[in-house]
């Protein structure tokens, strides 16, 4: 059973609260609720909530040693709210974090500063949308056999953007052309896109408000699927059915058909399952993390340094301690970022300059969490609060640039 999903919202360790709740409440501290009817409480999703636990900014008071059940604290109301009112101003996580348990000064400045940084997006974003309207002018249920499902016309673009960014390059796909592709499937109430160009690989999956029908597996081109969503973008709801040999898409009065190609894609199910245990969580600005990407991007490789509060970005080779200030390449220095670093110790990790930069790109919100078991296997690279889309990044090695 999910934790979310526990038949009963407030327990108390009586007679019917689930064994696992009973140890969990056995303390002096009163009423605790589960995680979904916390959530409820707080105005706050149980993925959200898992997320902020892993990044350390909000706890649950206990956590059942068997189930791994968490539970909350009435008294943990007020911190719950804050955070969802600073995370609905768009601040990252590694400044909510000054907010919640510094002092004054120090989150008067932090949100002072992501003011006047919002400003300033907010006038760019206003004048490149007056341009781009300009440019354009004053225009600006299922069949036999078919499985559909309902879901939201914006999170389907959302959903295509991030995974098809982990589509292979023209050269791969002469070989393997499912690596160009993105796969589809409707089965258990959910819409799940995957994408692998088997050094990263997306996961993204969508709950729709209505589905019918046998689980369904497609394999779409990653250039017809973004076509789709540019389409899709501008529809409020849309209706997918597919008999697993065609799809087509309907909503706001229209239908596109959706070219299905043939083809056996990577068993991403495996992949994940065998994923090893989870050392270490950084959580750090995902803009300013890809910017810093950028900065390297020259490099055979982007080495990233932990410590307790921080990040150091920099290329391999030898490292000046001044900070980089203009184009960088192999020992031209390093960047420092503000982070929040929990786990096993101090991390050393490389990446794929390209690799790591289209990860940090198909996300969304403010942050990213890093999860890295070690430096040479598989990384988890989450969208913040976006507990749905997951992307899966392979390490290289940094003195030479090439697979761990």
């Amino acid at each position: 059973m999910d934790e979310g999903m526990d038949q009963s919202d407030e327990l108390t360790g009586g007679a019917g609260a689930p064994r696992g709740a009973a140890r969990a409440l056995a303390q002096p501290s009163g009423r605790l609720l589960n995680i979904g009817a916390f959530a409820r409480r707080v105005g706050l999703t149980p993925s959200a909530l898992r997320f902020y636990d892993d990044c350390g900014v909000l706890r649950p008071a206990r956590v059942d040693a068997v189930t791994g059940y968490r539970f909350y604290a009435e008294d943990q109301r007020e911190r719950a709210l804050l955070v969802r009112r600073l995370r609905e101003a768009g601040l990252p996580l590694v400044d909510t974090a000054v907010v919640l348990d510094g002092d004054r000064e120090s989150a008067r400045a932090v949100l002072e500063d992501h003011v006047e940084r919002v400003q300033g997006m907010a006038a760019a974003a206003r004048a490149a949308a007056r341009d781009i309207l300009r440019d354009l002018g004053a225009d600006g249920g299922g069949g036999n056999g078919e499985s559909w499902a309902r879901v939201d016309g914006a999170a389907l673009a959302s959903a295509v953007r991030q995974t098809a960014a982990a589509c292979a390059g023209p050269a791969p796909r002469a070989d393997h052309p499912e690596l160009g592709c993105v796969l589809i499937e409707l089965a258990d109430h959910e819409v799940r896109l995957v994408a692998t160009d088997r050094y990263q690989l997306s996961l993204r999956v969508l709950r729709p408000t209505a589905a019918e029908g046998e689980p369904v597996r497609i394999l779409v081109d990653a250039e017809e699927l973004r076509a789709l969503g540019e389409w899709a973008l501008r529809r409020e709801e849309l209706v997918l059915r597919s008999d697993g040999q065609t799809a087509r898409v309907t909503g706001g009065g229209e239908s596109r058909d959706v070219p299905v190609t043939a083809g056996r894609f990577p068993d991403y199910r495996m992949v994940l399952g065998s994923l090893p245990r989870t050392e270490h969580r950084i959580v750090v600005d995902r803009a300013a993390l890809r910017e810093a990407v950028v900065r390297f991007g020259e490099s055979r490789a982007v080495v990233l340094r932990t410590a307790e509060q921080h990040m150091e970005i920099s290329a391999p080779g030898p490292v000046r301690s001044d900070p980089v200030e203009s184009g960088a390449g192999p020992g031209a220095g390093r960047l420092t970022l503000r982070a929040v670093c929990s786990g096993g110790g101090p991390l050393r990790i490389a990446f794929d300059p390209g690799v790591l930069y289209a990860a940090l790109s198909a996300g969304v919100g403010p942050d990213v969490l890093l999860e890295v078991a070690t430096a040479v296997q598989p990384v988890l690279v989450r969208s913040a609060d976006q507990g749905s889309f997951t992307t899966l990044v392979m390490p290289v090695r940094a003195d030479t640039g090439t697979d761990g």
